[in-house]
C-alpha cells in the first residue's frame, strides 16, 4: 500500500468524487464514509478541499482532459476522475505538479496510471489555466437561463463564515471584536477557516453559524412579541433560534431524529427555549393555532452550490419533480393550519424556477391567501424584492462582500 505523506486524503478525494458522481451521493454522505480512513484536521481539510474544487470546476477540468487525449475517456473512467483530483490541486490549490504526482498516480496502476501520468505532464507543459469563472454544465445553464451568467461568478471560492448573532444590538461590538464584517443588523461574516469553537462567544451561546441568505426568513416574520410561530422541518435550527430570539415563542417540527438532536443542542448552547416536536409534517396535527408558520421546505438545495458544489452535477428534473411534489404536500398542510391573518411564508434554498417561482404562483392560485410583498427595507443593503415581492438571491448577489445562497422566499397572509 503506498505510504507518501497525503496519500490517504487523494484516496479519500477519490472515493468522494465516485460515490457523487456514480452513485448520486449528497457530498456529506459521500466525504462521511471517505474519510473515516483520514487521519487529522489537516489531511480531513484537504481532502475536503480536493474534492470541493473538483467538484466547482468539473466542466473546465474534464475540458482539459480531453484536450489532451485522443480518444475521450469515459466520464467513469477511474483514469477521468484521478486526473480531475490532479489538476484541480494544480491549478486551483497551488500543489506543486510532482507532490500532484507522488500522492494521485498511485491511486491507478498499469496503462491507466501511464494514461494519466502522460495526460497531467502534457498539460502541464502547456501551462494551461482554468477560465476566471466556473463554467457550468449544459443541463444547469439550460435550468437556469439568463441567471446562470450572473450565478456562475459566485461559484469560485467556497463561501465564507457567517454567523446570526442572538442579540442583533451586539453586531458592532462582536463584528470588531471577532475581525469580521457585517451586512445587516445581527449578522457577521468572517474568513473562512477560522476554527468555530475557539471565536468569540461560542461557549456563551452569542451566535450559531447560518448563511445570510438562510437568516433571511424568520427576519420577514419581524419580532414575535411572545406570539406563536410553527418553524416546519426546522432541524437543525437556525430559523427556530433566529425566531426565538425575536420573540416568538416557538415550536419547532422535524423528522429526523438526529437532527433535532443538533437542534436541541444549539437551543442548549444559546440558552434559547423553545418546544421541539418530532414528527412527520404531512400527519402531524398541532393541538394549538399559530399566529406564523414558516415552512423552510425540503428541496433540491441547489443554492447551496457554493458550499455544496455536488448540487451542479447530481440534481436533475427528476429530483426536482419529486421535491415540487413534496412541498406542495406540506404547503397544503400548513395552510390548513393558519387562522384568519396568520402569516405564512415559504422558503427553499434552491435555485430552480419549479421550486420557487412557480410554487409562488401556485400558492396564489391555490389558497385562500393574501400576498404581503416583501420590501427592500426589510432587506440588507444590495438586496431587492421581486416585482412581485418575492426574494429570489442568489451566489452571485453582493458578490463583492462574498456573495450568499440561493433562496426563494414568499410570503402571505390568511384572509
Amino acid at each position: 500500500m503506498p505510504t507518501a505523506p497525503g496519500f490517504p486524503a487523494r484516496r479519500a478525494a477519490l472515493k468522494s468524487l465516485d460515490a457523487v458522481m456514480r452513485r448520486g451521493e449528497t457530498l456529506e454522505q459521500a466525504e462521511a464514509a471517505a474519510l473515516k480512513g483520514v487521519d487529522g484536521p489537516a489531511d480531513r481539510a484537504l481532502a475536503r478541499a480536493i474534492i470541493g474544487e473538483s467538484l466547482r470546476w468539473l466542466t473546465d477540468l474534464d475540458l482539459l482532459i480531453d484536450s489532451a487525449t485522443k480518444k475521450r475517456l469515459p466520464d467513469d473512467a477511474k483514469p477521468r476522475s484521478v486526473l480531475r483530483l490532479m489538476l484541480a490541486q494544480a491549478l486551483r490549490l497551488g500543489t506543486p505538479p510532482h507532490a500532484v504526482i507522488a500522492t494521485c498516480l498511485p491511486l491507478l496502476t498499469g496503462g491507466p496510471r501511464r494514461l494519466a501520468h502522460g495526460v497531467f505532464s502534457t498539460l502541464m507543459k502547456r501551462e494551461v489555466t482554468l477560465p476566471d469563472v466556473p463554467t457550468l454544465s449544459d443541463a444547469v445553464l439550460t435550468r437556469w437561463g439568463n441567471r446562470a451568467e450572473t450565478i456562475a461568478p459566485g461559484l469560485i471560492d467556497p463561501p465564507e463564515v457567517d454567523l446570526a448573532l442572538k442579540n442583533a444590538e451586539e453586531t458592532e461590538a462582536r463584528a470588531l471584536e471577532m475581525g469580521g464584517i457585517s451586512l445587516a443588523d445581527g449578522h457577521i461574516r468572517l474568513p473562512r477557516g477560522t476554527p468555530i469553537e475557539k471565536m468569540p462567544g461560542f461557549a456563551e451561546g452569542a451566535w450559531w453559524v447560518q448563511d445570510l441568505a438562510a437568516q433571511l426568513p424568520p427576519r420577514l416574520l419581524g419580532n414575535g412579541e411572545g406570539k406563536r410561530a410553527l418553524d416546519l422541518c426546522a432541524a437543525p435550527g437556525g430559523k427556530t433560534l433566529s425566531l426565538a430570539a425575536r420573540g416568538w415563542n416557538v415550536t419547532a417540527l422535524d423528522i429526523s431524529g438526529k437532527r433535532l438532536e443538533m437542534l436541541r443542542e444549539n437551543l442548549k448552547r444559546t440558552h434559547i427555549e423553545a418546544e421541539v416536536v418530532k414528527a412527520d409534517a404531512l400527519t402531524y396535527h398541532p393541538a394549538k393555532q399559530f399566529d406564523a408558520i414558516l415552512l423552510d421546505a425540503p428541496c433540491t438545495a441547489t443554492g447551496t452550490c457554493r458550499r455544496h458544489p455536488d448540487v451542479l452535477h447530481r440534481i436533475g428534473p427528476r429530483a426536482i419533480g419529486e421535491m415540487t411534489e413534496i412541498q406542495q404536500s406540506l404547503i397544503h398542510q400548513a395552510v390548513s393550519w393558519l387562522p384568519s391573518g396568520a402569516t405564512f411564508v415559504y422558503a427553499v434554498c434552491s435555485l430552480e424556477f419549479e421550486e420557487g417561482e412557480d410554487q409562488a404562483r401556485w400558492i396564489d392560485e391555490t389558497f385562500d391567501l393574501e400576498p404581503v410583498p416583501i420590501t427592500a427595507e426589510e432587506l440588507p443593503a444590495g438586496l431587492q424584492p421581486t416585482k412581485e415581492g418575492w426574494l429570489r438571491t442568489h451566489p452571485g448577489m453582493l458578490a463583492e462582500a462574498g456573495g450568499l445562497d440561493g433562496f426563494f422566499i414568499g410570503r402571505w397572509r390568511k384572509l
